[in-house]
């Protein structure tokens, strides 16, 4: 007895619908060259209509060769995903209950519709699979597919659309507020910094076991912290305005910005580390609040450091001053 085959011509994000109205699955040779005709004469460049053709082409050859068989186009959803997926399975189930077959020849065009393999596996077995590509665009699908794939990755996602849209933010509003383009120019640079020291990870980890829980004592100390953090911004805003009116010179006016700064964010600093100890001793974990009190201490020093530099640079202290408090 011949083995009963069905050809199945895939077009997951369902193009025949949206470029000629016919709704899928389209059954039987003729209904299907008609189908096929239709969408390459909508758009000559989509791919579909090819791959319709050849699973006419496959279903005349396996008649040739005495199988009974079988051709149908099934289509999923124009929002691939989940909706793609469960409307292929329905015409699936559809097609299956209509034409008792013991295998299929899946024909699709792209690799992004290797993804129906497991909806048919599960229903009836796969004897072979063939990818129609037009041959002047074979390279270029491949690599279209994979870019989509990867753009639908959050990582990806956040680098490509996350970055330049945060940089056309910052231009923006700054823009909106006369603040010139050194803010947004610096706050990027802040970030490479960051990016480029590999600080990312340990703020990102500091942030997740951030116990900011209102029934432990450490809330008072985060809450503050955030309270001087903008405190220290409002007090640097205010030493850059007034620096910017009556001075000349990018490096004095920042050097005042980063000083008004840094007279009141050690404080934010020093109730951060304490409320991560008390986190830390809270549980039994003494080796890091040991180690978080080491690194308040470097931060100290930094930031000392930093202000004794700003201050002498625009003529608060001497040179000889600036060697003797850094040393």
């Amino acid at each position: 007895m011949p083995e009963r085959l069905l050809v199945l011509a895939i077009d997951i994000d369902n193009d025949l619908y949206r470029k000629t109205r016919i709704t899928g699955p389209v059954v039987g040779r003729e209904d299907n060259l008609k189908a096929a005709a239709a969408l390459v004469l909508a758009d000559p460049q989509d791919t579909d209509g090819n791959t319709m053709f050849e699973a006419v082409r496959k279903y005349d050859q396996l008649k040739k060769q005495g199988y009974k068989v079988n051709v149908v186009t099934i289509t999923g959803a124009e929002k691939e995903g989940y909706v793609a997926d469960a409307e292929l399975s329905r015409q699936i189930d559809i097609v299956l209950d209509r034409f008792k077959s013991d295998a299929c020849v899946i024909v699709t065009d792209g690799a992004s519709d290797n993804r129906v393999l497991p909806l048919l596996k599960t229903r009836i077995k796969v004897n072979s699979v063939d990818i129609v590509k037009m041959k002047q665009a074979e390279q270029f699908e491949n690599t279209y597919f994979t870019i989509l794939e990867k753009l639908k990755e959050p990582h990806y996602a956040r680098i490509v659309f996350g970055i330049p849209a945060a940089i056309l933010l910052l231009f923006a509003i700054s823009y909106y507020f006369n603040y010139g383009w050194q803010l947004p120019v610096g706050l990027i640079g802040l970030y490479l910094v960051i990016k480029g020291l590999g600080i990312e990870d340990s703020l990102v980890q500091s942030f997740k076991s951030f116990g900011f829980s209102i029934d432990r004592f450490s809330f008072v100390f985060y809450l503050g912290t955030i309270l001087f953090f903008i405190i220290s911004i409002a007090v640097s805003y205010g030493s850059y305005a007034s620096a910017v009116k009556s001075l000349d010179g990018s490096l004095t006016v920042a050097s005042y910005t980063i000083e008004g700064f840094l007279i009141i964010f050690p404080i934010s600093l020093l109730l951060y580390v304490a409320g991560r100890i008390l986190d830390l001793e809270n549980k039994r974990m003494v080796y890091k609040a040991i180690k978080q009190g080491t690194y308040m201490g470097y931060g100290i020093i930094g930031i000392a450091l930093l202000y004794i530099m700003s201050a002498w640079f625009i003529g608060q202290i001497y040179f000889w001053q600036l060697l003797v408090y850094s040393f």
